[in-house]
């Protein structure tokens, strides 16, 4: 019996091995560059055939990546064994009156959500029953990944991470044990696992807390070229005085002239301002009127609207693509950190590329109730920078206008955020910097306690310590 034919008896997914039908699309998620080249792929089914798949790494000393959407792939795995884990798509949603003490004051029932499940799935799930969950900006986004990588989202300001609000986690842990892991029953590996993302294990499912949430005034205001360099800075010194209840973004695109966008919108280079406020729609228009004074937009599309729509306020493609991304998380954004990234990439730069500042503050700067390991909790904003690659585009130009976002930011920056460190070129510093030393160190030292071989190295990995 060959290696592929003995897996494959082990579980009830499908197993492929490279030059089988099926192994193409199976090993490649929404970041199409440089996707995964396993030597084997387990199309996990259910808890049972992670363990299994675990257990036979573990055996054949084969390391193990984990793969759902594919959107925030770190690194593509050469040789070894990767879980699919896009099957695994249970969800249940209980009610406060069902689901017992909340785990925060802000919760109101909890969402248990397998590996397999994306954030559109939840929230209409979630809806029904007049919740919401703190789901990121992409209805597209597997939900595990996202939440164990942190979860900045729509509603961040107001209510921290999304790790913050996990009650369980079910997990395979390198030694092929299945565990139920909660903050009473292994605080340790409770706090790893809730920013450590998939270097303590194969996170099966987990329990999260939702929120009283139905509706946001929420939506995108689109500024034409001529507009950028005003909207930015009146959006930079607008932010130092929101409530929490304001979760904004602002992101500089050059659009492509292509029939997927909106006609207005096609070929120009704009500034897109995204709101999501947690408050009374008249208290919203109220807010943002600072910004609509800046001039005429393209489109205007801010409203009052249930939260089921919500993923229409960044309106990502959905679309798979090569691209080329990293982040900076900065304590404060200064009028000369606005020019540079206007120089960077602004209407008048040479290059192209997505320039995203996030807010962040408000709740995601407390400590949770129950600690986990996210880092750069301080930070005041993040800046994100994201170039498309294709064979029409410059590879090397991309490269270089990265290394001059990197001249520009490093020297401001106070650390990274794990869940925004994809595009298949995370380093092993931008990992670091995304935890405090004492977090880093702490994380080190349990994963030699739970991987020591460091079975799970084919993501943001974090060494064992030695």
């Amino acid at each position: 019996m060959s290696t592929h034919e003995t897996l494959a008896a082990r579980v009830r997914g499908p197993v492929f091995a490279p030059g089988d039908e099926g192994y193409d699309d199976e090993r490649t998620g929404f970041q199409t560059n440089d996707p995964h080249r396993p030597s084997v792929i387990v199309g996990a089914e259910d808890a049972g055939d992670v363990r299994a798949a675990v257990e036979y790494a573990a055996e054949n000393r084969l390391p193990v990546a984990v793969q759902n959407t594919g959107h925030g792939l770190p690194l593509a795995a050469e040789g070894g064994l990767l879980i699919s884990t896009r099957r695994m798509t249970g969800l249940r949603i209980t009610p406060a009156a069902e689901a017992g003490e909340a785990g925060t004051p802000a919760e109101a029932g909890t969402a248990w959500i397998e590996a397999g499940v994306r954030w559109g799935q939840v929230v209409p799930e979630a809806a029904a029953h007049g919740l919401a969950p703190l789901s990121g900006s992409s209805p597209g986004v597997g939900a595990v990944s996202y939440v164990l990588g942190g979860g900045v989202g729509l509603m961040s300001r107001m209510y921290g991470n999304a790790a913050d609000h996990v009650r369980s986690i079910d997990v395979v842990t390198a030694d092929a044990r299945p565990r139920h892991v909660t903050p009473d029953s292994d605080p340790d590996l409770f706090w790893a696992l809730l920013g450590g993302r998939a270097n303590f294990g194969v996170v099966t499912s987990l329990e999260i807390g939702l929120v009283p949430v139905t509706r946001l005034y929420g939506g995108g205001l689109y500024f034409d070229a001529g507009l950028i360099a005003g909207v930015m800075e009146t959006w930079r010194t607008w932010t130092a005085a929101l409530p929490d209840e304001m979760t904004s973004s602002i992101a500089l695109m050059p659009v492509p002239a292509l029939p997927v966008f909106p006609e207005p919108l096609r070929g120009r280079h704009v500034a897109h301002v995204r709101i999501a406020y947690v408050g009374d729609a008249a208290e919203g228009e109220r807010l943002i009127e600072p910004l609509r004074a800046v001039g005429p937009r393209l489109i205007d599309n801010v409203r009052d609207m249930p939260y089921t729509e919500s993923g229409t306020i960044h309106n990502e493609p959905p679309v798979p693509m090569a691209y080329h991304a990293t982040n900076f998380a900065l304590d404060d954004l200064d009028a000369g950190t606005v020019q540079g990234l206007l120089d960077l990439a602004g209407p008048g730069a040479p290059d192209r590329a997505i320039v995203e500042i996030r807010q962040l503050g408000g709740a995601l700067a407390q400590a949770p109730a129950v600690p986990n390991a996210v880092g750069n909790r301080d930070a005041g904003y993040l800046v994100g920078v994201l170039s498309r690659l294709g064979p029409e585009i410059d590879a090397d130009a991309v490269h270089a206008l990265h290394g001059r976002a990197g001249d520009l930011l490093d020297k401001r920056s106070s650390g990274r955020l794990l869940n925004f460190l994809f595009g298949a070129n995370a380093t092993s510093e931008q990992v670091r910097a995304s935890y405090d030393a004492a977090a880093y160190r702490r994380l080190r030292e349990l994963k030699a306690v739970h991987d020591p071989s460091n079975l799970f190295r084919l993501n943001h990995n974090i060494p064992p310590a030695t």
